[in-house]
């Protein structure tokens, strides 16, 4: 298959779609972003003028959205996939959503005879741009080998879950949850080398060779809080939004997680303060002012 639609073409989809023609496919992608559009022609691609346009000249479909109100459009709306493409032609979303929206769309395309494949993918931006990304792949086994090739392009650690189609979701949801609570724990574990005035990157250099380093330690300082730049590369927002999904899968199952709530009303209460659309790490600062603030009070 080397005629690949792609439907979003945002922080994560331009680098994935780009990727894919820089392996020599040919990519016809779509978004109502006319910039993302712009950015993708110039890296080769061809444009389309609709989601119809993108199934009659593709021979396999992806898509990179980001919320379940996309998920559910692109898909399911009246002039979405589901009506405008052929049994023969596979879809795979890559988009991080609830599991029971992964149940929904598998069983309205077995309805209506098409393959779907439900793949989150996990590594962010960078991965996405050094085709290096985690792919969570849920589906029938078939179908995964079939398209594996594409999968391979797009990262280098690619693992078929289960034949269940929403495994790959729990896995990707499962590793969000830690992402989190990495990410608060370095929020506030630095505050403490802040209050004794000690070297940042010298903390670093030491803890990155012991047992408190942790890939998103290293992420989120090294990229962000050292730079004091938090454009983001995965934004406090849509963190929020996949530990929203985790709560959910939890109380699905009647688990009773309370540290993991305590987390998710943290990254509620920092997005309502203004800090949503930058990147995670950003929770530094925000943890930063609350301890200079209590300092202040006492």
């Amino acid at each position: 298959m080397k005629k690949v639609g792609f439907i979003g073409l945002g922080n994560m989809g331009l680098p994935m779609s780009t990727g894919l023609i820089n392996a020599g496919y040919h990519v016809v992608g779509y978004d109502l972003n006319e910039e993302a559009a712009r950015s993708f022609k110039k890296a080769g691609g061809e444009i389309a003028a609709s989601i119809a346009q993108v199934a009659e000249k593709s021979e396999l479909i992806l898509t990179s959205l980001p919320s379940v109100k996309a998920v559910e459009e692109v898909f399911l709306g009246e002039e979405g996939l589901v009506n405008n493409v052929k049994p023969e032609q596979p879809l795979i979303d890559t988009s991080t959503v609830s599991p029971d929206l992964n149940v929904v769309i598998a069983k309205v395309c077995r309805e209506n005879s098409l393959d779907f494949l439900a793949a989150p993918v996990s590594g962010g931006v960078i991965g996405a741009v050094n085709q290096t990304l985690t792919v969570m792949v849920g589906g029938p086994k078939q179908l995964y080998e079939q398209v594996l090739p594409v999968f391979q392009v797009l990262g280098e650690n690619i693992f078929h879950v289960d034949e269940q189609i929403d495994s790959g979701t729990t896995v990707k949801l499962i590793n969000n949850l830690l992402i989190g609570f990495y990410t608060a724990g370095v929020s506030e574990a630095l505050q403490l080398a802040n209050k004794k005035k000690l070297d940042l990157d010298e903390l670093f250099s030491m803890l990155n060779v012991s047992y408190g380093q942790s890939r998103i330690y290293e992420r989120n300082y090294n990229s962000f809080i050292a730079k004091e730049n938090y454009n983001p590369g995965f934004s406090l927002k849509l963190l929020r939004k996949d530990l929203e999904f985790a709560m959910e899968l939890a109380d699905e199952n009647q688990l009773d997680l309370p540290i993991s709530k305590s987390l998710l009303a943290l990254y509620r209460t920092v997005e309502r303060e203004g800090y949503g659309d930058q990147d995670m790490a950003v929770l530094y600062e925000q943890v930063k002012k609350q301890s200079n603030k209590k300092e202040a009070t006492q």
